[in-house]
């Protein structure tokens, strides 16, 4: 189906960028904390039709020659591997692709912060290859006292233990690949050293989910759930901001928990009443009022609940979340009366996977991955001793777009056979089918000699944001190139194989 718009980009980045500057008083410093995603925020991209994914780096941008970036990385997750799941990559690795995105909108990166540092192989090996690369590097110990204790946490004992990060500009943006990276105790921490060298600063929280102004069960808000599931993040009723302003607002437990030590510990820093009056406050977040068409919003974000919930099944299935947080998926689902089949490309893989494996005696299962053009039109393609699900999806995808015959090769026997013979007999794989990405290098090899394989190869583009579903956990490598094309794909909690090793 056509995707319908129900968010207006520009207005959100005019009023973002208004409320944050007014957030600067007298040539205050102010140190930004940002909750989400700087950058390929692709959350938001699905749930609010419309939304630019780098909306917030182009707002930075704007700002460059006022700006500079402190990103927060806490060490854990270095120790974890911990993955961010839109890309598939290690939440140090995305430090590095974060410092390189920054430069590209020319965004001064000021430092890398290793929060609640403790010694261990992993982290210090990452910490070397920053410096080695001319990256300033602090380490932050977990603070003393924290949460209860504000005397000790507004000390030399707590906050005064962290070195001052030296800054230079009027607005320090404060960020990190995902929840839990420490900007909050970074911000305090220099809010802390700046008012010790006698100046005057002020924080606040550039906010995207929940989103305060639409209603506590609205999918939208929902839909944040289901993203922060290993988190146990519930939204809730700000009392806070409905006792001091008397207007509903909706925030989360962690920021409610939180607020009021985290205003003791301003007012403390400071030693000034402090100008919020509740976590909302806090935040500036005009999201809510960019939407423009709220059905889309509603039924995208009913989508990506279902989605959330596919992929947690996977990821319980492969031993990465725990069962408490596939309930909270599985409870989402049902709060909102949506079933797997909900998302239209889950049946049709399913029902020719069925078909196919019930005709045919086979030691192991077919597997078939379906996918949605943009007309709304499902074509699927399964594995076989040639190629991948997704190669045979993809290709028939491209196909349908240029309107060729489905029996049509793209892929000539003389491009093909080589590959399988490397695969085979040289490299020793026990299986010669061509995943995803050794496909569409086929393809474009044909493309320079083929004119049909050349106009199929012209459709890829008009794959990105499509919706796939595979009734078997892709390898690794797949997933990747799915991501490189742009299609946002599920899948079924089902291995290829009963190998123990799983990429």
């Amino acid at each position: 189906m056509p995707t319908i718009i129900g968010f207006d980009p520009d207005k959100y980045l005019e009023e973002q960028s208004r409320y944050i500057l007014e957030r600067i008083h007298n040539g205050q410093r102010l140190y930004i904390e940002f909750g989400g995603k700087l950058i390929y925020d692709k959350h938001a991209k699905r749930v609010l039709p419309g939304f630019d994914e780098n909306a917030k780096i182009k707002l930075l941008s704007k700002l460059k020659d006022n700006l500079e970036i402190i990103i927060c990385i806490y060490s854990g997750d270095i120790e974890r591997n911990k993955t961010r799941q839109d890309f598939g990559i290690t939440y140090d690795a995305e430090v590095f692709k974060l410092i390189d995105d920054f430069r590209q909108y020319e965004l001064s990166v000021n430092s890398v912060v290793i929060t609640r540092y403790t010694p261990h192989p992993a982290t210090d090996a990452f910490m070397t290859k920053l410096q080695r690369r001319g990256v300033k590097v602090y380490t932050h110990k977990a603070t003393a006292g924290y949460p209860t204790d504000v005397e000790k946490i507004v000390s030399d004992e707590g906050y005064g233990a962290n070195p001052y990060i030296v800054a230079t500009k009027p607005i320090v943006a404060v960020t990190g690949p995902g929840p839990g990276s420490g900007k909050l105790a970074t911000c305090l921490s220099q809010l802390y050293h700046e008012n010790k060298l006698g100046r005057k600063v002020a924080y606040s929280k550039f906010e995207t989910f929940p989103v305060w102004n639409v209603p506590l069960k609205h999918p939208l808000n929902a839909a944040y759930e289901a993203a922060t599931i290993d988190l146990n993040d519930v939204n809730m009723i700000d009392s806070f901001h409905l006792e001091a302003h008397g207007v509903m607002a909706v925030n989360y437990n962690r920021d409610l928990e939180m607020f009021p030590v985290i205003k003791r510990i301003i007012e403390r820093i400071t030693g000034e009443e402090s100008i919020y009056q509740s976590p909302t406050d806090m935040g500036v977040n005009r999201v809510g009022f960019a939407i423009t068409d709220d059905e889309a919003v509603r039924e995208a974000s009913l989508q990506e609940i279902i989605r959330r919930y596919l992929i947690a099944k996977c990821e319980y299935k492969i031993g990465k979340i725990s069962d408490e947080s596939l309930k909270k998926a599985k409870l989402l689902m049902d709060d909102y009366n949506l079933r797997e089949e909900d998302r239209a490309v889950v049946s049709p893989a399913r029902e020719k996977a069925s078909k196919i494996n019930g005709e045919n005696d086979m030691d192991r299962p077919v597997a078939v991955m379906a996918l949605e053009l943009p007309d709304g039109k499902i074509v699927t393609g399964k594995n076989s001793s040639v190629m991948d699900a997704a190669s045979a999806c993809i290709l028939n995808a491209i196909k349908e777009l240029a309107g060729l015959a489905d029996e049509l090769h793209l892929i000539s026997p003389v491009v093909l056979e080589p590959i399988q013979y490397l695969k085979c007999h040289v490299r020793r794989k026990e299986n010669g089918a061509m995943d995803l990405g050794e496909t569409l290098i086929a393809l474009t090899i044909c493309a320079a000699t083929n004119p049909t394989a050349q106009v199929a190869l012209e459709k890829l583009s008009l794959l990105r944001d499509c919706k796939a579903h595979s009734t078997m956990m892709l390898a690794k490598n797949v997933e990747m190139s799915l991501l490189d094309l742009g299609i946002d794909c599920t899948c079924d909690p089902t291995f290829q194989s009963n190998n123990l090793f799983y990429v």
